[in-house]
């Protein structure tokens, strides 16, 4: 390995896996790492190294050569099981790995299918959504509409992605089309003596296209200096929450959708903490699978949902501020996450995202939502502002775990 050739062949198979991280959905920190880590087994001696997230650009040297080269990185998507694969293959790799080693490690993780059909990620997304409304006060008719409506938006998604169709397109019509699927089940469901409430599961409908791993990378990047990965990361993740917010008030302005009071509480403490308790496992345990996890990750991902989001509802019942509940419950699932990660040998995002996604703000986002579309956009920027302290508690309380459990956070 020793012409400018070999060279030339040893940064593209880097630059390869560089652009599988990136399209996981890992994050732009975490990918330069592991391409500096296998350069010098593929007998790289300096990699200068340019991440966007869209593409990649780098420098290699070896003794007097040097190549330059430039990679695509192509959709950008998330898959949890490939995205621990490709870490544990840093890890890994021999001293003496060659970029033909390299090379079919890779295939092999491309190739490897799917964790869960397409019909168990439906499922488990349907009872994920039905957990959130529970969770934000819907009723008995609300929770089944909201099944089957996040069960039916993820079907038809997985379907069109599959098919390669644009994603912000895809969002766009699997919001309206979860949103308009919830109010016809809730209409039937009325129409059978079942009143659906307050509306709330309309929003849980499409929890599954809120775009949580990109949001926490981008976050994760700019704290670490990864300025225009972040930004771009954090630019992918708006439009995508423009598209579903843009299908979702169309739904919300042909029903006519009008803001009411949320069922009462129960007064029997140990059925509510028991209740709130399994729509958390349930809730974590289905985002996990719709991000690909294994099964073993699906199960830890359901506990520190469990502990995390109880720990947060526990603070509100308390009188604590939302925020400030919201903040301590990330920070134990990023805690706890930090002490289960070098067992299961999985990224930290991998168990961190899933597992706070059922902390959104559920009624908050639903007040925005319905207010500007009824006109009332000081209505709808309180509304909004509320939920935006709730996620940034959300960011930060993972962000914060970061820098207590890991030590190459606390220093520049």
């Amino acid at each position: 390995m020793t012409g400018p050739s070999s060279l030339s062949d040893a940064l593209d198979v880097l630059l390869r896996h560089g652009a599988l991280m990136l399209r996981t959905g890992d994050s732009a920190f975490r990918v330069h790492d592991a391409v500096e880590r296998l350069a010098p087994r593929l007998g790289i001696d300096h990699l200068d190294l340019l991440v966007t997230v869209t593409g990649m650009t780098a420098t290699a040297r070896r003794g007097n050569e040097q190549v330059t080269l430039a990679r695509r990185v192509g959709p950008l998507g998330i898959n949890a099981a490939r995205m621990g694969r490709l870490e544990r293959l840093v890890d890994e790799a021999p001293a003496d790995l060659t970029p033909s080693a390299l090379g079919a490690r890779l295939d092999a993780i491309e190739a490897a299918p799917p964790e869960h059909p397409i019909v168990v990620v439906a499922i488990a997304v349907g009872f994920a959504s039905a957990s959130f409304a529970y969770l934000n006060d819907a009723n008995l008719a609300g929770v089944l509409a909201t099944f089957a409506a996040g069960g039916v938006g993820q079907l038809v998604r997985s379907i069109l992605l599959g098919r390669h169709f644009n994603q912000f397109a895809v969002t766009a019509f699997c919001a309206l089309l979860a949103a308009g699927f919830y109010y016809v089940a809730a209409w039937l469901l009325g129409r059978a003596g079942l009143d659906p409430g307050h509306g709330i599961g309309v929003i849980a409908a499409v929890l599954f296209l809120i775009p949580g791993f990109p949001l926490v990378a981008a976050l994760l990047d700019l704290l670490q200096h990864q300025a225009t990965a972040g930004v771009v990361r954090l630019a992918y993740a708006t439009t995508l929450l423009l598209a579903a917010a843009f299908g979702l008030a169309t739904v919300f302005i042909v029903a006519g959708v009008a803001l009411s009071a949320p069922q009462p509480p129960s007064t029997d403490l140990a059925l509510t903490i028991t209740l709130r308790g399994l729509a958390s496992l349930a809730g974590g345990c289905g985002f996990a699978v719709l991000y690909n996890s294994t099964n073993r990750t699906v199960l830890v991902v359901g506990l520190l949902a469990l502990l995390g989001n109880e720990l947060r509802l526990g603070l509100q019942d308390w009188g604590a501020m939302q925020p400030l509940a919201t903040f301590t419950g990330a920070l134990l699932v990023g805690l706890l996450a930090s002490l289960v990660q070098g067992h299961l040998r999985e990224p930290r995002i991998v168990l961190t995202v899933p597992g706070i996604i059922i902390m959104v703000p559920g009624s908050y986002v639903f007040q925005s939502v319905v207010l500007f579309t009824q006109g009332n956009a000081l209505g709808g920027l309180q509304a909004a502002v509320q939920a935006g302290f709730v996620v940034g508690g959300m960011a930060l309380g993972l962000a914060t775990a970061r820098f207590i459990g890991e030590r190459q956070w606390r220093y520049e």
